[in-house]
């Protein structure tokens, strides 16, 4: 495997992975402030999962099938990534009104569904079934390393002046995406399945109507463990702030632990994976988390959610970097960019659900719940993969 190479394709989700973090910890205590009640501040995160339900499965396979000069994939990131940074540099600059704040978040929900599933498919356009674990780890390296810089040095910048994350952010993502665009070198021809019917419900009608079920197991195991983790990443700032009595800069943060260590475990993740299997190391992952989150339920010293945060970020980078490469072995190296769309529709419905069902449960519970309603959830994946009969490694077929 060309190591190199790999880390050059990594800086598309570096790229993606500088803008999330700071939208999921620095936006819900804004919405907060203007009186939005956690259930609320939930549907709102959701917006641009709602979005990605449909654009991105619908991206992934247009980028299937169509050519350009560019090449396939490229396209994609030149409209979405500046569509993207402007709408988020603008975020800060109407925190104080609602409906500016709203069209900001929805510009930048857009402009981020119209590149992801293109620049998340290099994966399979480049990489064989048995250097994806190995290549996802590398790539969530660089994810963890922008989500990492984004979650420290954001809320360092949060703390000078509340726009400058969003200014930095925005201008080191674009950054990044440039580095895709001028050194990736995209296959000229790919072998591509052309169905009789495209768009995501043919997708998954095709999927549920399959003999083999493992596409159903994997996209609801996608689901179950997305609902519980993105529940958790949208109020921890907010949990932070009325149960621990930290402001939301040092909650975004206290993040760091979780980041660095899945920045550390990336590569051995891939490596494991490649040696054990990756359903065996993504149960494991859920397993770790599991655990974590019943523990963090009792925790309420900071050194030690620290502690807790760094030994999670360890486990779900085993859960994280095997679940798309074992997406692309039940898909068939013919059809990356539908799966692509497949996998961002599960991840994104869980994205949906798991913001407004946790807020709904700290607006009747109390902030604490968020912890055992993520558990749940990660419990209930973990059940959900080991049903899962995991495909042989395939090869896909490029010249």
């Amino acid at each position: 495997m060309n190591w190199r190479y790999t880390f050059t394709v990594g800086f598309g989700f570096f790229g993606i992975s500088i803008i999330w973090p700071l939208f999921n910890s620095l936006i819900p205590p804004m919405l907060e402030d203007l009186g939005l009640s956690a259930a609320v501040i939930g549907f709102i995160l959701t917006w641009d999962n709602i979005i990605n339900m449909f654009v991105q499965p619908w991206v992934g396979e247009k980028s299937d099938h169509t050519w350009t000069r560019l090449g396939r994939r490229k396209p994609w990131l030149l409209v979405g990534a500046p569509l993207a940074a402007l709408f988020f540099i603008l975020v800060p600059f109407v925190r104080e009104h609602f409906v500016w704040i709203a069209l900001a978040i929805l510009g930048t929900n857009v402009g981020m569904a119209l590149f992801r599933s293109p620049t998340v498919a290099y994966l399979g356009d480049l990489f064989p079934s048995e250097q994806r674990s190995k290549a996802n780890g590398v790539i969530n390296l660089m994810g963890g390393v922008g989500g990492a810089m984004a979650l420290f040095g954001g809320g360092a910048l949060y703390k000078m002046g509340v726009p400058l994350p969003f200014i930095v952010g925005a201008g080191v993502m674009l950054i990044a995406i440039g580095v895709v665009l001028l050194f990736v070198k995209e296959p000229r021809e790919v072998e591509i399945k052309v169905a009789d019917k495209v768009g995501l419900w043919a997708n998954l009608q095709e999927v549920w109507n399959q003999e083999d079920r493992s596409g159903v197991v994997i996209l609801s195991a996608i689901f179950l463990w997305f609902v519980g983790w993105n529940a958790m990443e949208a109020f921890f700032t907010i949990y932070a702030r009325n149960v621990l009595g930290i402001d939301a800069g040092t909650g975004t943060q206290m993040l760091t632990a979780f980041a660095a260590t899945l920045i550390l475990f990336a590569i051995p993740s891939g490596l494991i994976a490649t040696r054990f299997g990756r359903k065996r190391t993504i149960l494991v992952g859920l397993g770790g988390m599991f655990v974590g989150l019943v523990l963090g339920n009792f925790v309420r010293s900071s050194t030690m959610l620290l502690i807790l945060l760094a030994g999670m970020g360890a486990f779900w980078a085993m859960v994280n970097i095997n679940s798309l490469p074992i997406v692309y072995d039940v898909g068939g190296p013919e059809r990356i960019g539908a799966y692509t769309g497949l996998y961002y529709f599960a991840s994104s419905a869980a994205a949906i659900t798991g913001p407004i069902l946790g807020g709904w449960t700290i607006d009747r519970v109390g902030h604490n719940s968020i912890w055992l309603f993520s558990a749940v959830f990660l419990g209930a994946a973990f059940v959900a993969m080991s049903r899962l009969h995991e495909p042989a490694a395939v090869t896909v077929s490029t010249r």
